[in-house]
């Protein structure tokens, strides 16, 4: 690779780092490039891992997760923040399967303090231990394959587990939000996420903007099969253009 090729595509990453999807017309600009030039080096970075193509540009992918225990110490507001709006909204819901995650298990410490009379299908422990404060909310616990890092159930016997049952809302997380949809970095939650929303009337993902324009591994719905997103702020750009298109709620927190 030469240093002149070595270098934009060191400047690339870092510009998608501040601004996290960008158009081939606006790098090439930028570098005073052809498009031909600038797709070349996004599809290098692809096939290294760097980025993710997008129709047009690029954005960044999500970097691995941290264990759960790290994650609840990021953004502790924002999420508690997102929370009580969530809690808002699934006013009146008797039964709603819940997954893993560091917002939803917030969020599960505010259901406990501001529902009752519910019925909260879970696969995740430290859900099932934040709604025991409330013994109105009756846990069911879906089995499978414990996930140490997570702090969850997955695999095929969860997701089995799960399709025997229906609820008023799915409340799912996750790692990154692109104009696709939502996805995640474990492929196994993914798997149990879309169960959960195939068996729900309504469904809701709660997540913070640092998951805004960040591709994962695992997508598991497509913003079509979505009632609704609760964040701590506005989405924008592409992103904010596909959540209109399939009539997604933005509820900010």
């Amino acid at each position: 690779m030469s240093r002149r090729k070595d270098a934009r595509q060191k400047q690339i990453l870092d510009r998608l780092a501040i601004t996290p999807t960008l158009r081939v017309g606006q790098l090439a600009r930028g570098f005073e490039v052809t498009t031909e030039t600038i797709r070349r080096d996004l599809e290098e970075l692809a096939a290294q891992g760097l980025i993710a193509r997008t129709y047009g540009g690029a954005m960044l992918r999500r970097e691995v997760e941290p264990a759960l225990a790290e994650r609840h110490l990021d953004l502790v507001e924002e999420r508690a923040a997102i929370a009580r709006e969530a809690v808002r909204m699934m006013a009146g819901a008797r039964v709603v399967m819940l997954g893993s995650g560091a917002t939803t298990t917030l969020l599960a410490q505010r259901m406990a303090l501001d529902l009752g009379d519910l019925t909260v299908i879970a696969h995740s422990t430290s859900i099932a231990a934040a709604l025991a404060a409330n013994p109105t909310i009756q846990v069911i616990m879906a089995p499978g394959l414990y996930h140490a890092g997570e702090g969850a159930m997955h695999g095929a016997q969860t997701v089995r587990f799960l399709s025997d049952y229906s609820a008023d809302w799915a409340v799912c997380g996750a790692s990154a939000l692109s104009p696709l949809g939502p996805s995640d970095a474990l492929i196994e939650a993914g798997e149990v996420y879309a169960t959960m929303m195939r068996q729900c009337a309504r469904t809701m993902v709660v997540a913070d903007h640092s998951k805004f324009d960040r591709i994962a591994t695992a997508r598991y719905a497509d913003w079509g099969e979505l009632d609704a997103l609760v964040s701590d702020a506005a989405p924008t750009g592409p992103l904010a253009q596909a959540l209109a298109a399939a009539g997604v709620s933005v509820r900010l927190a």
